[in-house]
Parts: C-alpha cells; structure tokens; sequence
C-alpha cells in the first residue's frame, strides 16, 4: 500500500473535518488527530496556518494529489484569464478522476483514481487510464463495455451520500455521461467549506 494510499485514513481526523461527507468518517467517532499526540490542546492557528489548513483540505478531498502535481495546477490557475481560485477549482474539477466520482462512478475520489487507472473508462471511445486527463467541454466518459457489471461499480451509482452536479450529465443506466461546462466554487458540491483563495494566498506569499 503506497504512502498516500494509507494516509486516506488519517486525514480526516488530520483536518478535523469529515472531508467527503461519508457516514463512516473516522472523525464521527474521534474527533481529534490521529497519533499519540492528537488529543493535545491545539493554539490558535496562525495565518500561515489557516492558508495551509485550506491547500491541505482541498488537496485532500481530491484524492491527496501530490504537492508538485498540486502546485501546478496553481501555477496554470495564474496564467489563465479570470479570477485564480475559480480557475484553480474548473482545473481540479475537470481531472478525469473527479468526474468519475462526481458521475457516481465511484464511490470515493480514490477509487476513481483505481477505476481509471485499471483502464475502465472511454473518453470520446478511446480508452484513457490517466487519472489526471482533464477533460473538455462536452467530452463523453463511459465505462468500458466489460466493467459495465462490476459490483463496486454498481454499488457506487445507487449510493444515496451525494447528487450529481448541475454540471455534469449522466445516464447511469448506459454508464455514459458529459462534462458540460466549467463550473463556479458555488456550483461544486464540497461537504465542508472550501476557501481557495486562501490556498492562492499560501502560494503567492
């Protein structure tokens, strides 16, 4: 099991926040840091701090992406026209992974990290297995025609936790579906507060 792989277990309590919305979140039942150290009193946070805790988050939630891989999607976010934290947010969203979860295709954005890995989805019919593959307006993604039955794939698209958003089409009976435009920090549905002006602050310091 990779590094970031173990880490999808402690990072919720890490944050302090239920970071997906899922009923089985570690914080439900302990609500403080893992480690022998994680019950300590914490001070109050820093502005360094309260940037960093926002880049952790929002790292996080989309499957612990690496801190180089991250800081690019950064640096692209600056050289684009239009506010940076909205274009930080359209260039996370439209990561081939995170449409996977977002169709409900999966049930955690680390599974759909696997799912597409494993070479089970079609983007425009050709079979891409690069989970970081942004995708355009209007691209069609669809599971491949044998893993069309698998059971976790089944399981995910009847989990009643989240709704799809406005900004993706789906069609779960055909395991098809559209990326439609880029979409607003209001339009995306986080479970917890997401701030990413504070993570463009972190980095432009």
């Amino acid at each position: 099991m990779t590094k970031r792989a173990e880490s999808k277990y402690k990072i919720n309590r890490r944050l302090g926040v239920n970071l997906w919305g899922r009923a089985k979140s570690p914080i439900s039942k302990r609500e403080y840091g893992p480690g022998q150290h994680g019950q300590r009193r914490k001070n109050k946070p820093t502005d360094f701090g309260v940037q960093l805790m926002a880049k952790q988050k929002l790292k996080g939630y989309y499957g612990n992406i690496g801190e180089k891989t991250f800081r690019k999607y950064y640096e692209e976010a600056v050289r684009r026209k239009g506010d940076t934290s909205e274009n930080l947010i359209d260039l996370l969203e439209r990561r081939l992974d995170c449409v996977i979860y977002r169709m409900k295709l999966a049930i955690t954005p680390f599974a759909a990290r696997q799912f597409v890995n494993h070479g089970h989805i079609l983007v425009n019919g050709k079979r891409l297995n690069i989970a970081s593959y942004l995708v355009k307006d209007n691209d069609t993604i669809e599971v491949k025609e044998k893993s069309k039955q698998l059971t976790v794939l089944l399981d995910a698209t009847q989990n009643a936790e989240r709704d799809v958003p406005e900004y993706i089409e789906v069609d779960h009976r055909a395991m098809r579906g559209k990326f439609l435009r880029s979409p607003k920090l209001s339009d995306v549905p986080y479970p917890v507060q997401m701030e990413p002006n504070l993570v463009v602050e972190f980095y432009s310091r």
